[in-house]
């Protein structure tokens, strides 16, 4: 056997440590790739125990698609990042369908898919549009300069979603804060805990004002429908704020770092899709327990064995995508996994792209100028935790 034989099948047999992003190491993990060329399923340790690592696109689909492999976190061997965290229970918060099987999961994506669709979300464009110009107008008035992470990427999904789901503005910066400490690796159990039953207090509460007082909004739309409980519409709520704000301004902030680097693609709607698979934003939500025996990549996983599919491993796949790590918006990018496959493909990406490609094309239209303040190698990207991001953006005009 040849030396790299020898190093794939070990790499296929040994535990790795897990590839969390470190300061100063590039993204995707170097890892990843390595993994790949080996025999694309590797074990790993997470705090919460041993886990199969799936690196190839074909591989990752496969084990967000069988049915044999549960995103329930109250199965044996449910996998987590941190210390604690993780997706919540059915038990801990009711209504968080994305840790569901079907057939429970399939009644809560039945009700909200009608709010997701390609045509609603364009009757949003006009709401959209307003509250980038408001968030451009405030910087702009403000000064010559701003972070655009607290000014722009993270305000205007916040808004949006807000908008939806008939949140008042004035009560942005509470979820915003609880957000960030269930999406930290570091958080501990009482942190997120305390977090999760303030976010449930208030969007009961909220609940509660909107059966006396119906609007025009997903929370009132949903509560008429009757298909789901309080304490599940609640949930759902829960998930909808989360999802709907930290995702997209994380993809936001690192698109605008990408275009100003790159400014040939400013302007072309194209870079959306490419962006989605560049930076896989997500890449350490998808987790599974195979709850049978199952056989993946050529890998046997035995039922109750973790398993981590790495988002951001498929989408730099070089068997799919060619030269994976060059940024090219002229590929065909749609084969992308960045909002996962299968039952549990996220439901706002329509949403996703319109944000994304409303602010790409205003901003630069609006602020010619703009450049950043600090060298790429000193933005503070997100370490710790489950999303890719940057904390702060410092970015200059004239």
């Amino acid at each position: 056997m040849s030396t790299e034989a020898q190093q794939q099948t070990a790499v296929g047999r040994c535990p790795v440590a897990f590839p969390l992003r470190q300061p100063g190491q590039p993204f995707p993990p170097p890892e990843y790739a390595r993994y790949r060329a080996g025999s694309g399923l590797v074990r790993s340790e997470l705090p919460s125990g041993p886990v199969w690592l799936v690196t190839r696109h074909e591989d990752v689909r496969t084990v967000l698609t069988d049915p044999r492999i549960s995103a329930d976190p109250s199965k044996p061997g449910f996998p987590k990042a941190g210390r604690t965290g993780g997706a919540p229970s059915q038990h801990e918060v009711p209504g968080w369908f994305v840790a569901m099987d079907p057939p429970e999961h399939g009644r809560f994506r039945k009700t909200l898919i009608p709010e997701f669709t390609v045509r609603k979300v364009r009757e949003l464009r006009p709401v959209i549009q307003q509250i980038v110009d408001e968030r451009i107008d405030a910087m702009l008035a403000a000064g010559t300069s701003a972070d655009l992470i607290e000014s722009f990427a993270l305000p205007v999904p916040s808004l949006v979603i807000s908008s939806l789901l008939g949140v008042p503005k004035a009560d942005r910066d509470f979820f915003e804060g609880r957000t960030r400490v269930l999406v930290r690796l570091s958080s501990t159990d009482e942190e997120r805990d305390k977090a999760t039953q303030a976010l449930l207090r208030y969007l009961g509460r909220l609940i509660q004002i909107k059966q006396r007082r119906p609007g025009d909004d997903l929370i009132s739309r949903l509560i008429a429908a009757g298909t789901l409980s309080r304490q599940e519409l609640s949930g759902v709520a829960m998930l909808l704020l989360i999802a709907g704000h930290e995702t997209t301004a994380n993809n936001i902030g690192l698109g605008v770092v990408q275009l100003l680097t790159n400014p040939q693609w400013i302007g072309d709607d194209r870079i959306v899709e490419e962006l989605l698979r560049f930076y896989s934003v997500a890449d350490l939500v998808a987790f599974r327990v195979a709850v049978e025996d199952v056989e993946i990549g050529g890998q046997l996983i035995r039922a109750g064995e973790g398993i981590v599919p790495l988002i951001a491993a498929a989408n730099h796949d070089d068997t799919v995508f060619a030269g994976p790590q060059e940024f090219d918006p002229e590929r065909s990018a749609r084969s992308h996994v960045a909002f996962g496959y299968g039952i549990h493909q996220c439901l706002g990406q329509n949403l996703v792209r319109m944000e994304m490609e409303v602010a790409y094309r205003t901003l630069f239209a609006r602020m010619p100028s703009l450049a950043l303040a600090v060298p790429v190698e000193e933005l503070p990207l997100k370490y710790d935790g489950v999303l890719l991001g940057l904390h702060e953006l410092p970015v200059t005009w004239k």
